[in-house]
């Protein structure tokens, strides 16, 4: 398939620039799998779609307050927005500048803090942060929430919170796990009382996540890599599951990469390390059962992921009575129940 197959046409209004007041308020859309209906639901209606033999696996990634500001020493202003922590100094970052600074330049940070440009991998800086405090009490002190681009607006105190799961615990990440940002501890206690069990796995979301796609044949993208842990009790959870007869619950794109990932021998296994796994219509899944997600941007490799998953021709309809529905879009948007149809 080609990358102008995923296109759709979105009115900037139905792209959501602030969370609702409550996490659980959001819409749910349901795609039937037998007959393929559109059902329009609240988000608080998926208890009523799981069964207590199910097993949700979430991302337990936690956000950074990853985007900063400072200046050369000439006095241009830079903006940075890290993209991975190498160690408790280093970073590997985006730079924007009116001219991109060479290895041995000295960035002013606010509040006095200083970062060292050390060179270049690809086209990140290798970052590192000077003086005696640790990175994350630099980033906690003068770091700002990275909003996605189609946020048009600068973060707020409210985005602290809402830009991150209830049940974020792994920092490393520089983009939520959206599908999670509409759980909230009630939420989550009534899905337990249920019966349904819960597990975890990591997914540090990268900014890579937001690039667009620049070559029309797929088979040609590059993927963005991301670093990902499936943790033996999340194999172990997955298989006891299987075994009950209960469907796993993926609860975004980012945890179905994760099982994805590690499922690439044909059944998953314990596994830490980076993935680049690109999934496209015609994947064939080896884990994941169903999944909870939000409306993703045209042409974007997570829309290519939930049209293997779904179906090309069921997202497309999805995604057109979305639009007509005025559902949410992106991060701060709503969200869809699908299940695997192949």
């Amino acid at each position: 398939m080609k990358k102008s197959d995923f296109y759709y046409d979105l009115p900037d209004e139905l792209i959501a620039q602030q969370p609702l007041s409550e996490r659980s308020a959001s819409r749910l859309l349901c795609l039937d799998k037998e007959t393929d209906a559109i059902e329009d639901r609240q988000f608080s209606d998926l208890l009523a779609l799981l069964h207590k033999d199910d097993l949700l696996v979430l991302n337990n990634t936690k956000v950074i307050p990853a985007r900063l500001f400072g200046h050369k020493q000439s006095g241009g202003k830079v903006e940075i927005l890290i993209e991975r922590v190498l160690n408790d100094r280093e970073v590997l970052a985006h730079m924007r500048s009116s001219k991109s600074p060479k290895a041995g330049a000295l960035i002013e940070l606010d509040a006095g803090f200083q970062c060292l440009v050390l060179g270049r991998v690809d086209d990140l800086f290798h970052l590192k942060f000077q003086g005696d405090e640790a990175l994350e009490d630099i980033l906690q002190c003068i770091g700002h929430m990275p909003l996605p681009p189609y946020i048009e607006r600068a973060d707020d105190k409210n985005d602290q919170t809402r830009y991150q799961t209830v049940f974020a615990k792994q920092s490393g990440a520089v983009a939520a796990p959206t599908a999670g940002l509409h759980f909230d501890t009630a939420m989550i206690a009534k899905i337990q009382v249920k019966g349904v069990a819960i597990a975890f796995v990591t997914l540090h979301v990268a900014s890579g996540t937001f690039r667009p796609v620049k070559v029309e044949n797929l088979q040609e993208h590059v993927m963005h890599k991301e670093y990902f842990e499936v943790p033996e009790q999340t194999v172990e959870a997955v298989a006891q599951a299987k075994k009950r007869g209960g469907r796993v619950i993926a609860i975004g794109t980012t945890a179905m990469r994760s099982l994805e990932s590690a499922s690439r021998n044909g059944r998953l296994e314990s596994e830490c390390g980076d993935t680049d796994l690109f999934i496209t219509p015609g994947y064939q899944f080896k884990t994941v059962d169903a999944m909870l997600t939000n409306f993703h941007l045209p042409e974007s490799t997570l829309l290519m992921l939930v049209s293997a998953f779904a179906g090309y021709e069921r997202i497309k309809k999805v995604y057109q009575h979305a639009i007509a529905e005025k559902y949410r879009f992106f991060s701060y948007g709503d969200a869809m129940f699908i299940q695997r149809h192949f």
